[in-house]
């Protein structure tokens, strides 16, 4: 029986470039889809699939996502003076107790492999999760939880995938199949960002990992990859043979708030998703089209 997995680690220190001038003070993950930033999105994902610890490799001007996962005195002070218990629970009730989050940082922006090194020692022997915040998934229940469920089975390593238009196979981790049973692909090999006319197939891994600490200790000796990063798809290619590498089809929608057209998408999604917006947002969207 594999060992269950108590521990996620969110790559958080990223620049967030293609959102300037936004994430010039502000931090990408901290970009709002309709009342929630991105990172709360991923963290709550997280709990609802039972993670207890919440490891966060952060940047330089990250102290925002800090600020988010600790208590606000004056404001929880000034809605419990107002009277407004909803509101005061919005800000309080998500968040993980005190001695469940740790914060890392990468020094040196040497790519998403390199950041899930950065987590080691917190991570220590454990299988792990990761979570990308820019891949946002609208799922019941949640992507983590559907692959939590099938990992227990499993076992080994396991990343999320979507199909993808075979002309963008070079923005993503690209699998070489095994055997593809629907909901579960046997993987015999990644390869990333391929060129279109290389990729061995159009299924891409997206921002969800569970992972053997295995994959820590290769990331320890690995070289720099596609551009002159440290790759996790590298390191994670390397333990095929060793343990099972598997790719799961979540049942959801995932939206690429990495684009500021993903990011509009995710907006519209997530508020046609509330009950008590969806008909405004509705009308809102007939005077645009």
């Amino acid at each position: 029986m594999p060992k269950t997995v108590r521990k996620a680690v969110f790559p958080v220190a990223g620049l967030g470039t293609r959102f300037l001038p936004a994430t010039k003070a502000m931090p990408k993950e901290m970009l709002p889809v309709v009342d929630k930033p991105l990172i709360q999105y991923a963290v709550e994902e997280a709990q609802e699939a039972g993670i207890e610890e919440f490891i966060f490799v952060t940047g330089r001007a990250k102290s925002a996502i800090e600020d988010h996962f600790d208590h606000s005195v004056e404001l929880e002070t000034v809605l419990k003076e107002r009277g407004r218990p909803e509101s005061l629970s919005q800000v309080t009730d998500w968040m993980p107790p005190p001695g469940h989050i740790s914060y890392t940082r990468q020094q040196v922006p040497m790519g998403l492999g390199h950041a899930v090194w950065c987590a080691r020692n917190f991570v220590s022997d454990e299988p792990f999760a990761v979570l990308l915040a820019d891949d946002l998934i609208l799922a019941r229940p949640g992507c983590l939880k559907q692959m939590l469920e099938v990992h227990q089975k499993t076992g080994g390593s396991m990343v999320a995938i979507d199909e993808v238009p075979s002309q963008d196979t070079d923005q993503y981790g690209i699998l070489d199949v095994d055997t593809d049973n629907g909901q579960l692909v046997s993987v015999r090999g990644v390869v990333e960002k391929p060129h279109p006319d290389k990729a061995p197939s159009s299924l891409a891994i997206i921002g969800r990992y569970i992972l053997d600490p295995i994959v820590l200790t290769i990331l320890e000796h690995q070289d720099k990859g596609t551009g002159g990063e440290i790759q996790l798809t590298d390191a994670i290619a390397k333990t095929i043979g060793v343990l099972p590498v598997n790719g799961f089809r979540y049942q959801g929608r995932r939206f690429d708030c990495g684009s500021k057209v993903g990011y509009l998408k995710a907006n519209l999604a997530y508020a046609m998703d509330r009950p008590e917006m969806q008909e405004q947002v509705q009308e809102m969207l007939r005077t645009f089209v």
